[in-house]
């Protein structure tokens, strides 16, 4: 039995994380949920899945599961201290990183400094700070699985291959749901539009990152920790109907594919199954309802934030990390339609010109470039605010 614990067990990827639990209860069982508001929700999954703990990092919501588990033998637990211990114990095998954003850092890289298998879903802790993530994984012999669809299928089509034969990676890119528009078209879209997205079911934050295209970018980073790859070897290409999760070109100009019908609970899967493949249920893709697969060039003009990671990839450094806070908090002001969806790339980018570039930053460097990115960022949006007023 593969003992989990799954750290942001309410959002998108925890749920159907538990959802492939569910149908395979001889293979893996809960050791650990953790969630931050969501307490209701949080109470369900206690109660079906009986994890030996549970960590809050909202304090009202903590109080409400800590009653409402009172008969239970489950431990609760309250804050982000407890959630950076309960990764180290002993009884976990594998750790399920999918809180979202820079929230995600300290409990990934305690996971990965105690030599866990850490099945990754939070992007942004490697593209914050992918140099010290990596170095402690090598150091604790840390098995990291990316579960993003993209990197799952380099990933997979990694197996068997040698790392040194990649001659470029290429990452595909669903478009959103404004592909082909142009700025005249985005200055009015609202949150709503940008949440609908035509092939994947996901979290907010990460459905306006992939309208903006900002999901590529921060994948783009990703990648080149996760892969030990050259800025030049990674390679973006716009692919609208989301059957090609991935490819990686080798030196003899073979190119291998991963493909499959949009549906993460099959990374999921692959990553805390792996190396074993386990069969499921899932719809299986069926060439001839798909007659076309089609390919173009990413617009960086539009869609400025592919442009503007790409910018902070080469330069690397604090660059990523100020680039990512900035961008949470434009999406988080977003989704409250407190700033327009074209202002958004504005923002990130003076973030990006404002806060002092540090080559080789450490864990210290990281937090106050995201303090200060946010803060320079907030400016942004009230600004935006009160000319719109």
């Amino acid at each position: 039995m593969t003992r989990l614990a799954i750290l942001g067990s309410t959002g998108s990827i925890g749920t159907q994380a538990l959802d492939v639990v569910s149908a395979h209860p001889d293979m893996f069982e809960v050791e650990v949920l953790t969630a931050h508001s969501n307490y209701e929700l949080l109470i369900e999954q206690a109660r079906k899945y009986k994890p030996n703990a549970i960590v809050v990092t909202d304090e009202r919501s903590y109080k409400l599961v800590k009653e409402a588990l009172l008969l239970l033998p489950i431990k609760v637990f309250y804050g982000e201290d407890a959630l950076v211990e309960v990764v180290k114990w002993d009884t976990v095998d594998t750790v399920v990183a999918a809180i979202v954003g820079f929230a995600g850092l300290s409990s990934t890289m305690a996971a990965v400094k105690a030599g866990k298998r850490v099945a990754l879903a939070n992007k942004e802790t490697l593209v914050v700070a992918g140099e010290l993530v990596m170095r402690a994984a090598i150091e604790s012999r840390a098995s990291i699985i990316p579960v993003d669809s993209e990197h799952s299928a380099i990933f997979q089509c990694l197996v068997g291959e040698n790392m040194d034969k990649i001659e470029k990676i290429i990452l595909t890119a669903s478009g959103g749901p404004f592909l082909g528009r142009k700025p005249n078209y985005l200055v009015n879209v609202k949150a709503s539009h940008a949440l609908q997205h035509p092939n994947w079911t996901m979290g907010a934050k990460i459905t306006i990152d992939s309208a903006t295209l900002m999901n590529k970018g921060l994948e783009m980073i990703e990648a080149k920790w996760l892969f030990g790859l050259k800025n030049e070897q990674i390679d973006v290409v716009i692919h609208p109907q989301s059957i090609i999760h991935s490819m990686v070109q080798f030196v003899d100009g073979s190119i291998k594919a991963q493909m499959g019908l949009p549906d993460m609970k099959l990374p999921i899967q692959y990553a805390i199954a792996f190396p074993q493949r386990i069969d499921n249920t899932y719809k299986r893709l069926d060439f001839k309802e798909f007659s076309k697969l089609t390919f173009e060039e990413p617009d960086y003009k539009t869609f400025k934030n592919l442009a503007l990671a790409k910018t902070a990839m080469f330069k690397g450094g604090n660059m990523p990390c100020v680039m990512n806070a900035a961008n949470e908090l434009v999406v988080h002001s977003f989704l409250q339609n407190r700033i327009s969806f074209i202002e958004m790339s504005d923002a990130i980018e003076d973030a990006m010109n404002k806060v002092g570039y540090i080559e080789h930053p450490t864990m210290e460097d990281y937090i106050e470039s995201d303090k200060e990115a946010r803060i320079y960022a907030a400016e942004i949006v009230k600004q935006s605010q009160l000319s719109s007023h």
